[in-house]
């Protein structure tokens, strides 16, 4: 009957059907029911978490008109290109005689009827100090490097009667996030990627089904599910933070190394961390520098640490790249003194002597890292094949304490 209802539509007619989000969308993917401040809609890769953020967006423009609206995404760029311009923003999914003007160097949506939305960066935390928002929708909130941002984007939701927020999100073990999930105000959403087979690939479900299905990863990346502290990880997320005190004075060192494990080509982020120990023998973790970039970009990184911190010396993994590293780092005439070192453990086998130091005291954090820390709460042996962030690993080179980035 639905197909000889459309056989029946003129083509105008069928344009303007598509725009219908109720009629297409699933049940999860609408509005809840009921008073809410906080919508976490938290599901696997490839549920549909953009397209909902996008046609919430569109929707409440409309019927609320003239109304101040925030877009955060983890980066400007994921807020323009995913968000605004992506195949499910809000360009995209708007009809042609709803569509806002984008004004990229003003980074705002302008409706007809006077509704405004403006992008914003989660890694830019304080930028979201001034703003007031009616709405506002949070891409990736997981993957914000500073909870700071959030907290801003609460306070900043504070225009008209009912404010309200969206979080789209793909989960993971973050304290505050499990603390958002389980609020009064806040109504969670969770679903599967298989929920939208029928605009997935095939060839992508089966493989990640294959390849995934029933491991952790594939419970939070796919099912969407908000694990707690992985089972049978090295560090807990708890102790990691006990970890964290004031720095001493870098005079304080005896001797700071900047470690770093090169990913070349930069398909895989390069670890680069700066450490420190003092004279009663104690490892200070003072800083992680680690970014997906290309070599050109990490090896600048690495000389700026190596200078800022007036290092002794820069420690690379050498299994790939070797003489390639060592040119990249040296480039333009840099001294940089280098030891390079090669892994012929295995990464379980290289990190648990590391969180054995721990354990005894004998490491302390000296800077707010909250990437690493969240990186070593979920290193265990299931997710190695998968583990690409860095975590510390020390390296004994004669009667120095040496520190290597270990993947």
């Amino acid at each position: 009957m639905f197909d000889d209802l459309i056989d029946k539509l003129s083509d105008s007619d069928i344009e303007q059907l598509s725009y219908e989000w109720a009629l297409w969308a699933r049940h999860a993917q609408l509005p809840p029911t009921g008073e809410w401040r906080c919508w976490l809609l938290m599901a696997g890769r490839g549920f549909g978490k953009t397209r909902t953020g996008a046609e919430w967006i569109r929707t409440i423009a409309r019927k609320n008109a003239g109304c101040e609206i925030g877009l955060i995404g983890a980066t400007f760029d994921d807020a323009r290109h995913v968000m605004v311009e992506g195949p499910s923003g809000i360009m995209t999914i708007s009809p042609p005689d709803e569509r806002p003007r984008y004004v990229p160097s003003r980074h705002q949506l302008l409706w007809e009827n006077g509704s405004r939305a403006r992008l914003f960066a989660a890694d830019k935390p304080s930028q979201l100090r001034g703003p007031e928002f009616h709405f506002v929708w949070a891409d990736e909130i997981a993957k914000w490097r500073y909870q700071e941002a959030w907290d801003n984007t609460m306070m900043a939701l504070r225009k008209g009667k009912t404010p309200q927020i969206l979080a789209t999100t793909t989960p993971r073990p973050l304290p505050w996030l499990a603390d958002l999930a389980a609020a009064e105000d806040t109504i969670l959403v969770q679903g599967k990627s298989t929920e939208n087979h029928e605009n997935l690939s095939p060839a992508f479900l089966s493989s990640m089904a294959r390849t995934y299905g029933g491991s952790l990863l594939g419970r939070q990346e796919l099912d969407g599910e908000l694990l707690s502290d992985v089972p049978n990880a090295l560090w807990r997320r708890q102790d990691l933070e006990s970890y964290r005190n004031p720095a001493p004075d870098r005079n304080d060192f005896i001797r700071i190394v900047v470690g770093v494990d090169p990913a070349i080509g930069g398909a895989n982020e390069t670890g680069i961390i700066v450490a420190g120990k003092t004279s009663d023998g104690h490892i200070w973790v003072l800083g992680d520098y680690s970014l997906q970039a290309p070599a050109d970009r990490w090896a600048q990184r690495v000389r700026s640490c190596f200078a800022s911190w007036r290092a002794d010396c820069v420690v690379v993994e050498v299994n790939q790249g070797g003489d390639l590293v060592t040119h990249l780092l040296r480039h333009n005439g840099s001294s940089l003194p280098i030891r390079n070192v090669r892994a012929f453990k295995s990464k379980a086998a290289r990190a648990e002597p590391v969180a054995a130091a721990y354990a005894r005291g004998e490491v302390s954090h000296g800077a707010d890292m909250p990437e690493l820390v969240e990186q070593m709460a979920r290193f265990s042996s299931e997710l190695l094949p998968h583990f690409h962030a860095p975590t510390c690993h020390f390296h004994e080179a004669g009667t120095d304490l040496d520190l290597v980035i270990s993947y």
